[in-house]
């Protein structure tokens, strides 16, 4: 495979990041608006967002092809992927505590029988 033929290739790939990533963002974008309740739209928030963030971030990388930009790409990559999810928990838990989530719509609520039984055995400990 010659030069020019992987120039061209990595530039196909490129769009292709480019274009997925811009498209998991905007759904993200959608679904922050759309969704009913506090926990869907910051769902739809993180997920989509990172995964988009990262396929822009590899389309970009491709697209660049010198080292120290590419390092400064995949340092953005880990601080999101390290950031996004104690950003959202803490989020969903400053929601939960002030009443902004929906229990209604909760399958499965372990924080609710966490905090009471914290606050009956007033150790915190498990019961």
């Amino acid at each position: 495979m010659t030069a020019t033929m992987w120039e061209t290739a990595a530039d196909a790939v490129s769009i292709i990041c480019l274009l997925g990533g811009a498209f998991f963002a905007f759904a993200a974008g959608v679904g922050a608006l759309r969704f009913p309740d506090l926990l869907a739209r910051m769902h739809a928030g993180t997920k989509p967002q990172v995964l988009g963030l990262i396929l822009v971030l590899v389309g970009l990388a491709l697209r660049l092809r010198e080292g120290g930009a590419v390092w400064a790409l995949v340092l953005v990559a880990i601080f999101q992927m390290l950031t996004a999810p104690v950003a959202a928990h803490m989020v969903g838990r400053a929601g939960f505590r002030t009443g902004k989530v929906r229990n209604d719509l909760l399958v499965v609520d372990e924080l609710t029988r966490d905090l009471d039984d914290t606050q009956t055995d007033g150790t915190g400990d498990d019961v």
